[in-house]
């Protein structure tokens, strides 16, 4: 069976000095660089989740402008894939599904940012379009909520996804099982 990674919107405003910066970003994108060397190097299909605001008023991620590049870290190669999406769910409006089929993927490994967002809506996806689904959790990145004047940490935060996902929708790892895949 084919082992498909998707990197899920590891994109500049999303680190130091970006527009929504998340908390570890800078040590998650290291490790999707990990992931990311070693299916090069399987030569295993790799999918690169660039999200493009539809809005220009958008707070981050806006169309044309430096934070909306995917980061330097795992910059994309000529012949991998990018597919642009406006929504969390990598899946909705796009050629992710199609492309992962014309691929002969059955299995994922999944990982990136935000951990309650897009990695969370595209597990859950995955899951029903019947991918074996692997998130790799020290490759992703959360940051601080905020709900009724509560403020939620970040690594609280991403605890409460990726256990969340590992209840029902995929096996949730650290990079190091991961790159057994």
């Amino acid at each position: 069976m084919e082992t498909a990674l998707i990197l899920i919107d590891i994109q500049v405003d999303y680190f130091p000095l970006g527009k929504w910066e998340l908390v570890g970003m800078d040590a998650a994108s290291l490790n999707a660089a990990r992931l990311l060397a070693a299916f090069r190097e399987r030569n295993h299909p790799i999918f690169h989740v660039q999200h493009i605001a539809k809005d220009p008023n958008a707070p981050f991620f806006v169309a044309g402008t430096h934070g909306a590049e995917i980061h330097p870290s795992v910059q994309p190669r000529g012949d991998e894939k990018i597919i642009q999406k406006a929504y969390p769910n990598s899946f909705r409006q796009t050629t992710l599904l199609n492309d992962l089929h014309n691929a002969g993927v059955k299995k994922l490994v999944i990982c990136g940012a935000m951990s309650n967002m897009c990695i969370d809506a595209t597990t859950r996806a995955a899951n029903d379009f019947e991918f074996e689904c692997t998130v790799a959790h020290d490759a992703c990145a959360a940051r601080n909520l905020e709900f009724y004047g509560h403020i939620t940490p970040a690594l609280e935060v991403h605890c409460s996804f990726m256990s969340a996902l590992a209840f029902a929708y995929a096996k949730v790892v650290p990079t190091d099982a991961a790159l057994t895949l």
